[in-house]
């Protein structure tokens, strides 16, 4: 004799693997209730310059004999933050340098655990959702994806360090890097690097991430860091602590939800325009009012050079 599967499990078995985590979320008790919601307080940790005053810099691989992995400390802050849930359209790339879609459609990614599947599953999507919401975009190139896992052992977790993934130098050391022939033609008009950030297991109820308002950030906020590769130096720039920097995250965000993340943008700043995006802060936080056994949080971020207009 058969027995009849109840529905939910039968609806969870059809969808791709992040779906069914999401839907096994709500399957096992976990509801809206135990996901945290609204504005509060909570510790970020920031960066602290070099004792010696020396050039900071972080080893991405094994360092030297002899050399640290970097040679900058962090310390804890305590800081207000936002929940922008409800208030997503009040946030702009041009302005605050984040800026979220919602009811974006399930993607043919299956299962987010193969590199060359993710290229070319997921990585079309991404382009075409910037083309459709970056206005004036002409060229779109994606140039890496990095999956954070909070399982132990997982090779990356949630970064806990205030941080912008590119400065100026490392944004045009891209362009050359990536796109040799069409530089210095590129590099002629607009151009960025966005981060599209999605959670795979949402809706996310601890580890979520931060981001800071470009607009509350000064020049002198960011300090570059030398990022050493066997073959090369980019850079990526740590934040000094500012009281006047004001810090949002989306809480529960789901896995139909994209969060862009502008870390550079040509155009910011110049004399005479508007645009005040370009340079977010941002990164992972503990959240005091997380539940006992909450889901680790599990996301992926996709970075693309984007151009124009």
């Amino acid at each position: 004799m058969t027995t009849a599967q109840p529905l939910q499990a039968t609806v969870a078995h059809n969808l791709s693997q992040s779906a069914r985590t999401e839907a096994a979320y709500s399957t096992n008790g976990n509801s809206n209730s135990s996901i945290p919601r609204g504005d509060t307080i909570v510790t970020l940790n920031y960066f602290r310059p070099p004792e010696d005053g020396s050039v900071p810099f972080n080893f991405v691989e094994q360092p030297p004999e002899g050399q640290p992995q970097r040679n900058f400390g962090n310390f804890d802050v305590q800081v207000p933050i936002r929940d922008i849930r409800g208030e997503e359209s009040q946030y702009t790339l041009d302005k605050d340098a984040f800026q979220v879609v919602s009811n974006v459609p399930e993607s043919a990614e299956r299962d987010f655990v193969d590199d060359e599947s993710i290229k070319k599953n997921y990585y079309p999507e991404v382009q075409k959702l910037i083309l459709d919401h970056v206005p004036g975009t002409n060229k779109v190139f994606i140039f890496d994806h990095t999956i954070r896992r909070s399982t132990a052992g997982a090779p990356r977790a949630p970064v806990t360090r205030v941080h912008i993934d590119q400065t100026v130098k490392s944004a045009t050391q891209r362009v050359h890097h990536h796109l040799p022939k069409e530089a210095e033609k590129l590099l002629q008009g607009r151009y960025r690097i966005i981060n599209i950030w999605r959670p795979l297991n949402g809706p996310v109820q601890a580890n979520p991430l931060g981001f800071a308002s470009s607009s509350t950030l000064r020049d002198e906020d960011l300090i570059p860091i030398e990022h050493r590769y066997p073959d090369r130096t980019g850079e990526t720039a740590g934040i000094r602590y500012n009281p006047g920097q004001k810090w949002h995250y989306l809480s529960g965000m789901k896995n139909n939800e994209r969060l862009f993340l502008e870390c550079f943008d040509s155009e910011a700043r110049k004399p005479g325009t508007k645009v005040l995006g370009g340079r977010v802060p941002h990164t992972a936080f503990q959240d005091p009012r997380t539940p006992e056994g909450a889901v680790g949080r599990e996301s992926i971020e996709v970075r693309a050079l984007v151009f124009g207009p």
